[in-house]
């Protein structure tokens, strides 16, 4: 009975339960010929939950049982190949086309197995050669260099495919690439760190084997170099054993190295403190620096808040959050400051702001607060300036990560006095850190009014007094951001008996100085950022062509703070900012009422929108706005990728000018921008890329796959809204008939693209409810009730739900598409019975429904149902507890 029932189970495709069934039959069978049945049919389940390594087990024990039993020869012949041991599935096909030497089957099996060992020990043996050939030429010194290139590049190709970076690990290729490391040639270090990198990819065991061979203070150490190349080659090969250790990256190869079980816990954290001491080593190159904070950047947080395990975040907060906090303190003008890069300190500030964004708790944020404060406090010395300058330049630091912690760490006892009494100081250093930390401490309004009252005379004073280039921007950017925060009666643009066009010539001036340090001039952008509000300012901008070019090279570095300044430039200039609109009778009233009543600035008029939008295109803007869309996700927030989607439409109003975007890679970086950020950005995104399609060739516009990809943001908002639409009454599904919409709607639920599928069908499900749709369903000669039918039977829950959705309300409207359901596939009951036995309670409510209905339908059709398995499962249904 059991066996029978575990048959059942196996034609119905649940091998779960077959399986079940087969083992609680092996524990009470005794009979041996019955035995070697339920072992061999237990492996063809294995087999179709592709469980090889069980397959192969129970096959095996029903062939000792029955040395001649072809089904369990063959069912583990397929097994092993599986398995990777071809050799022993040749075998086993063997006998069984010895058994039944008529078997094409069998037979077709043994011709392919054949080839398959042919091949393997082909490439075994030339991989094996051409190895250590690789190894010999680069290994020899006198080797011509145009060989030794070759051989390296060779190398690094083996080193990414799975047969040949096997090859490679088991000829003692890890001990080989060492010496390579060892020579200190730039060139083989390179070959050398990128051939362990491919073979790390994808691969726990050897990932894990390589890590330990080569030493994590090693791998470390070749990060730290002065040499770009080598250090994010290091940095790419850590990456991969990161991806691997933590489960991400290509799925595990079947074989040997399933079998073991490793822990990744311990490697994580030796690696962890090792990048945590990297950043705050003296030894360590700027660029290494770089590259341990991005490494944690990226694998420290979570990736998905859903997932509860923060203990990697908690891990570093507790051993490492000092050492983040010292490399933000770091003021690069003293003479003990550590290797830096222009991006290290903000990106140590968007790693603060990662971390405290992962903590899950108040008790967790209190704590992170805690060690900031204590550390803060250790650095505060009246005794000692340069020490308490560093408590300063944390503060400004934490401001640009986890702002909202900044601003409370602002609240310390004379935290803000000091800022402002170093404005005020005779030395130029103190300044600096100052009016910088000044300018983070006034995003608040809050803070900016205690500023305001404080510190707006010490910041004109400095900027007219100082002689300092670098401060000299910091104050006017100081002075821009109060005005900005606290409205314009303080007069604050009008300061240095000039109007805000001279103070934005400044800035240009600055802008286009070379020889000032780019962490300086990025203050001259956020400074155009904020005076580019006002129309003359913007209109000067766009004619000046090297201030323009100056700040796109600015843009292409990585930097949050300069993309985002850019980009704000950017929607100023082409007026890509929501505005409201003035309705004419209320502007009658207040100007009757004698209120101040704004108006439009000539230069915000649409013909001077026009010609800055076209000044902006002969300058190059679209490269530099396809630059800054490829930037890290920890860089380009999702701001910054709202306002370059407004850019971005701004540009495609002309579409003359849609060509020109097109050529400069504008289509391709849209794509991005229409599927992340905020809706606002994405629907920005989508209208520039519909302006784009509209009139491109999409060959060129989007070449090869990205044409699919364009699809996607296109169509799937717009069946979103038609699926609102279409849930909303009669009167707008006959709108949506009636404008033709139907066929596409239909052919979306064709489609191998998940979302636009679960979409479609979704729409479709709302407009079943319409007469005319039902109609078209009952029609002779489509294919639509079968798709729905065959939809119910996909994988993607949400599908279901919409298909078994449209066909309960189907069935339940029309009696004839009942029977209809029978004919259009021969899988419609075992499709019924899987939505009638699914996990989802949605779906399974779905399925009883049509069963429901096609019982009520017809005598016959009813008949037909209660002789099926379907009645059991009803049955069991029904006894189970209750649902509303």
């Amino acid at each position: 009975q059991l066996k029978e029932e575990g048959n059942k189970y196996f034609q119905a495709n649940d091998y779960e339960k077959a399986v079940q069934s087969y083992t609680q039959a092996i524990k009470l069978n005794k009979d041996k010929a019955l035995q070697a049945v339920l072992y061999r049919n237990r492996a063809a389940c294995f087999l179709k939950k592709e469980d090889y390594a069980k397959a192969a087990s129970d096959a095996s024990r029903a062939i000792d049982i029955n040395a001649s039993d072809i089904k369990a020869l063959y069912r583990r012949s397929q097994a092993l190949e599986k398995l990777g041991k071809l050799d022993q599935a040749f075998k086993d096909a063997q006998k069984c086309a010895t058994i039944e030497p008529r078997n094409k089957n069998f037979q077709e099996t043994l011709r392919r197995l054949g080839a398959d060992i042919q091949e393997k020990l082909r490439i075994q043996f030339s991989t094996d050669s051409r190895v250590q050939k690789m190894f010999e030429i680069l290994l020899d010194e006198n080797s011509e260099k145009e060989k030794r290139e070759k051989a390296a590049n060779n190398l690094i190709v083996l080193g990414r495919e799975e047969a040949g970076a096997e090859r490679i690990f088991q000829n003692n290729g890890v001990s080989l690439l060492l010496q390579l490391i060892e020579t200190k040639n730039p060139e083989l270090v390179l070959a050398a760190v990128r051939t362990l990198s491919g073979m790390c990819t994808g691969h726990k065991a050897r990932a894990t084997a390589i890590l330990h061979y080569l030493g994590i203070d090693n791998i470390c150490m070749w990060m730290s170099v002065d040499n770009e190349e080598i250090s994010l080659a290091v940095c790419n090969l850590l990456q991969s054993i990161f991806d691997c250790l933590l489960g991400h990256g290509k799925e595990e190869h079947h074989g040997k190295e399933e079998a073991v079980v490793l822990d990744t816990k311990k490697d994580l954290r030796m690696i962890t403190m090792r990048l945590l001491d990297m950043l705050v080593s003296k030894k360590v190159s700027g660029q290494g620096r770089d590259r341990a904070l991005n490494l944690l950047n990226k694998n420290i947080p979570r990736k998905d808040q859903k997932d509860l395990d923060n203990s990697r975040t908690v891990f570093v907060i507790e051993n490492g959050l000092k050492k983040i906090l010292k490399v933000v303190g770091q003021i690069p003008e003293m003479p003990d400051c550590l290797p830096l890069t222009e991006n290290t300190q903000l990106t140590a500030s968007v790693l603060l702001n990662k971390l405290y964004d992962d903590l899950r708790c108040d008790p967790e944020r209190d704590n992170y607060r805690g060690i900031c404060e204590e550390y803060i406090k250790s650095k505060i010395d009246p005794q000692n300036m340069d020490k308490t300058l560093h408590a300063v330049q944390i503060v400004s630091g934490i401001l640009q990560g986890p702002f909202d912690l900044g601003n409370k760490l602002l609240g310390m006892k004379g935290i803000m006095e000091m800022m402002v009494s170093l404005c005020g100081s005779e030395r130029e250093i103190d300044q600096l850190v100052a009016v910088e930390a000044l300018i983070h401490a006034s995003t608040k309004l809050s803070r900016a009014t205690f500023i305001i009252s404080n510190g707006v005379t010490l910041l004109k004073e400095i900027y007219k007094k100082t002689k300092n280039e670098k401060i000299k921007i910091r104050a006017l950017v100081g002075l821009c951001k109060l005005g900005s925060a606290g409205g314009t009666d303080y007069g604050l643009r009008q300061f240095a008996e000039g109007s805000t066009e001279k103070l934005a010539k400044q800035c240009r001036k600055w802008l286009c100085n070379t020889s000032i340090d780019a962490r300086t001039r990025k203050w001259a952008v956020e400074g155009l950022a904020y005076l580019t509000f006002d129309a003359d300012v913007k209109d000067d901008f766009v004619e000046d062509l090297p201030a323009l070019q100056a700040m796109f090279e600015l843009a292409k570095t990585s930097d949050k703070t300069i993309l985002y300044s850019v980009a704000s430039a950017l929607v100023n200039c082409t007026n890509s900012y929501d505005t409201k609109e003035l309705v004419p009778e209320l502007v009658q009233l207040a100007k009757f009422s004698k209120q101040h009543v704004p108006e439009e600035h000539p230069k915000d008029r649409k013909d001077f929108v026009v010609k800055r939008v076209k000044r902006l295109l002969r300058a190059g803007v679209v490269s530099a706005l396809a630059c800054m869309v490829r930037a890290d996700s920890a860089i380009l927030t999702d701001q910054s990728k709202e306002l370059i989607a407004r850019v971005f439409l701004a540009l495609c109003e002309d579409p003359k000018d849609r060509g020109t975007i097109v050529a400069q890679g504008g289509g391709k970086a849209l794509i991005p921008l229409a599927v992340e950020g905020t809706e606002v950005g994405k629907i920005k995104a989508s209208h520039a890329l519909a302006k784009i399609a509209a009139i491109s060739n999409p060959d060129i516009a989007f070449p090869g796959e990205r044409v699919y990809e364009v699809v996607r943001p296109l169509n799937y908002e717009a069946l979103l809204g038609l699926t609102n639409f279409s849930g909303r009454s009669d009167k707008l599904r006959m709108k949506i008939i009636k404008e033709k919409a139907l066929p596409d709607i239909e052919n979306y639920m064709f489609e191998n693209h998940d979302q636009l599928r679960q979409a479609a069908t979704e729409c479709m499900c709302n407009l079943v409810v319409n007469k005319e749709v039902q109609e078209r369903f009952v029609a002779d000669g489509n294919d639509r009730l079968k798709l729905v039918v065959l939809l119910c039977g996909e994988d993607d829950e949400k599908v279901q739900v919409a298909a078994a959705g449209a066909l309960a309300m189907l069935t339940a409207a029309q009696k004839k598409l009942c029977s209809k359901m029978t004919e259009v596939t021969t899988q419609w009951l075992e499709i019924l019975q899987r939505l009638c036995l699914h996990d989802n309670m949605k779906v399974q409510h779905r399925g009883l429904v049509i069963a429901f209905n096609l019982i009520s339908a017809d005598k016959e059709l009813a008949k037909k149902l209660v002789e099926s398995e379907l009645l059991e499962i009803l049955t069991y249904v029904g006894k189970q507890e209750d649902d509303p």
